[in-house]
């Protein structure tokens, strides 16, 4: 071979890779989750799954992108979990206890009343998703339900409070006069148990019915939420102490199509986003509660109430009464109750005398602020 011919050949290549260079490069593909929410876009939930879209963009260099819809944009409030599993929707957000009447089960993640009837508080809560087999039911309990989902557990909010009522509450007499807004599945049915006329709804619909006078009196989760809502102009006399949701998290559903045509990195990015959130959300509502509920009573006129105490021996015996027949009925329920119960057994009398110190800590500085 020439000189020439190897000099003209080595020219040729180097031509070729400084044409392929000078081309421009396929953008990375980009996939956009809709996910459409039960409530709407003005809620402090939604502030904080954007908060969760935007780590997970970032985590994937943008090429994962979660687009958030108001409540109805593309289905009805009640059909949501069903658009996710069809395709219709990439993703939802919802709360899982919604879809109670799917499977029973969903209450003990969505929402355990009473705390699972054990003792669980939010903390311990998440110690058990995290820790101690939870997230794995958690994952089984779609294949339970039907549904082509995955879920993601983003962000938890508990203890709620009882609720927003026009006049003071002494006794249960006085709560059963009222038609009361209440979550849907067991912690609402357990309403109806001791007497309460109990209305499920979405959180949407709550105002309006309000103000309609369809119901009297309401509950929806805490402070902050409760006041972005508008309880307070409508409803002055609040009480922070419920057991129908000491516990309840928040979460998004992809549909698993969608969810399995994404990378291994991108799906790591997703769970990595949602455990951050769980935390970024607890950290939230602590500081924005507390601000809020300073305001609705020194600016608002709201009367803050102890709960009766009658309230809570008939609420914890009705709860305790629907967890064991759900048991008894249903094999998946009780595997998840069981290892609630399981966890709870060791986890909730060391976590209750640790709270101790935490209570008793705040309580006493609330008691000089009092003083003040």
């Amino acid at each position: 071979m020439s000189i020439l011919k190897t000099v003209s050949r080595g020219t040729a290549v180097a031509v070729l890779i400084s044409a392929a260079l000078a081309i421009p490069q396929a953008a990375s593909a980009k996939t956009v989750i809709r996910v459409q929410s039960v409530i709407p876009t003005g809620a402090d939930e939604i502030v904080m799954l954007k908060d969760f879209g935007e780590d997970v963009k970032a985590l994937t260099d943008g090429e994962v992108v979660i687009e958030v819809l108001p409540a109805g944009a593309v289905v009805g409030v009640q059909e949501t979990l069903d658009a996710v599993d069809s395709g219709l929707l990439e993703g939802g957000f919802a709360w899982t206890h919604y879809w109670s009447g799917k499977h029973p089960a969903a209450m003990l993640f969505g929402s355990p009343v009473a705390g699972a009837g054990i003792g669980i508080d939010n903390i311990a809560f998440m110690s058990w998703y995290l820790n101690a087999g939870g997230k794995e039911l958690y994952d089984e309990l779609w294949t339970e339900m039907g549904m082509n989902v995955k879920g993601f557990m983003l962000q938890p909010a508990g203890p709620e409070a009882l609720g927003w009522f026009k006049e003071p509450i002494e006794t249960m007499a006085d709560f059963r006069k009222y038609r009361f807004r209440t979550p849907p599945g067991i912690p609402g049915q357990t309403y109806k148990d001791i007497g309460v006329a109990s209305v499920a709804m979405g959180g949407g619909d709550i105002l309006p019915a309000l103000e309609k006078g369809t119901i009297d009196a309401a509950e929806w989760c805490c402070p902050k939420p409760d006041s972005v809502f508008g309880f307070q102009k409508v409803l002055k006399h609040y009480y922070l102490q419920g057991l129908h949701q000491v516990v309840v998290n928040a979460d998004l559903y992809i549909n698993g199509d969608v969810y399995r045509s994404l990378t291994p990195l991108q799906q790591k990015a997703l769970e990595v986003a949602a455990n951050a959130s769980l935390m970024k959300s607890m950290a939230y509502r602590i500081n924005e509660n507390g601000i809020a509920l300073d305001k609705l009573v020194n600016e608002d006129g709201v009367i803050l109430h102890d709960t009766p105490d009658d309230y809570f021996t008939e609420y914890m015996a009705a709860a305790a009464k629907a967890l064991e027949q759900n048991a008894a009925e249903n094999p998946f329920f009780k595997k998840v109750w069981d290892s609630q119960k399981a966890f709870a057994k060791t986890a909730v009398p060391y976590w209750a005398q640790a709270q101790r110190t935490n209570a008793n800590l705040g309580e006493a500085y609330a008691d000089t602020l009092k003083k003040q």
